[in-house]
């Protein structure tokens, strides 16, 4: 994700790595956050591997800062990861809202849309965060307050999800 997050952002404009790493530290929030220790590695392997250009200009302090911009090849790199995210990156909450960070950059609304049915077939499959017996327990089917709050927010969640996924591929559908 910290790739596809990168690639993404340096879609939109060139960026310090300072400030690519503000970027992604807002989408990914507290829950993933990024380290020097991964982000200027991974900037590294994207250089080395052409998707990336560097370019040093004059810092305010002796170093100089490194601006960043997309390749064509990376480019192409990002609309693959779009066109064709990892089931991961459906299934986890966290990974999808970073490939919906970016899906826009994808022309094609067919292909958008596409990504976007797999998180609502994703979506509609029961699932629950506890079971009893290999079944499904649902909110209303257990006593404990805090395992009916953690279903009864899930669920909302994921019919708010659900309206808004079917909505967008409407949408998508309808346009040409």
């Amino acid at each position: 994700m910290l790739e596809l997050s990168i690639l993404g952002f340096l879609a939109e404009e060139p960026l310090h790595g300072y400030e690519l790493k503000e970027r992604i530290t807002a989408l990914t929030g507290h829950v993933r956050p990024v380290s020097d220790g991964a982000l200027y590695p991974a900037i590294t392997r994207l250089v080395r591997a052409g998707m990336l250009d560097e370019r040093a200009e004059p810092g305010t302090s002796a170093a100089p800062r490194r601006t960043l911009s997309l390749t064509a090849r990376g480019r192409e790199d990002l609309l693959e990861r779009l066109r064709n995210p990892k089931q991961a990156e459906i299934t986890d909450q966290a990974r999808f809202n970073t490939v919906l960070a970016f899906l826009r950059h994808l022309p094609d609304r067919h292909e958008q849309a596409a990504v976007l049915r797999r998180r609502l077939e994703f979506l509609e499959t029961p699932t629950s965060f506890f079971y009893d017996g290999g079944e499904a327990v649902r909110a209303e089917e257990t006593d404990d307050l805090f395992r009916q709050g953690m279903l009864r927010v899930a669920r909302a969640t994921s019919r708010a999800e659900r309206a808004w996924l079917a909505e967008a591929v409407e949408l998508l559908g309808q346009s040409r």
